[in-house]
């Protein structure tokens, strides 16, 4: 019962530092229950304010300390309004060489703040989706991790380029 109280004073103190983020253009997490399967992509729809100023683009992630992996791989594909796709396979490093997981937060959970892209125009108008999907590999192995644990919710943000 405490944990849960814990639980959720952390989500309100992280939403309540969310809506006091002007950066902010799109910031929205989707959740994963139990553990991600590795044929499971996550997906946001993401209409863009204009077609003429740059942004930063990341992917966002929560994550618990039964998270056992030193780095991350992500496939992530952004989907333009009239076809066009572009997919990335990323690599994410997790956790210092002694096993200390990166990210915000004095709990369990961690959260990250990943690079995607920098510097985007959305030339196009119209509706963008991005998709996310995990390709993690143990080592010396040759089939993929198929239900990845630790992971929480995955997220989306679009950030207004900071002006000097």
């Amino acid at each position: 019962m405490l944990k849960n109280r814990i639980l959720l004073f952390y989500l309100m103190f992280s939403l309540l530092i969310v809506s006091c983020d002007s950066n902010s253009v799109y910031d929205n997490y989707k959740s994963i229950p139990n553990s991600w399967h590795k044929d499971s992509i996550v997906s946001f729809k993401v209409t863009p304010p204009d077609s003429t100023n740059a942004y930063n683009l990341f992917v966002n992630l929560r994550n618990t300390t039964t998270y056992k992996y030193n780095n991350l791989f992500l496939i992530v594909e952004m989907v333009f309004p009239h076809g066009k796709t572009i997919k990335d396979t990323l690599e994410y490093k997790m956790a210092e060489p002694n096993g200390k997981l990166l990210g915000e937060g004095y709990m369990d959970i961690k959260e990250n703040k990943l690079w995607y892209k920098q510097d985007i125009v959305f030339k196009e108008k119209g509706e963008y989706t991005i998709n996310i999907q995990h390709a993690m590999r143990e080592n010396g192995k040759v089939n993929g991790v198929i239900d990845l644990e630790g992971i929480t919710d995955i997220g989306f943000r679009i950030e207004n380029l900071l002006k000097e």
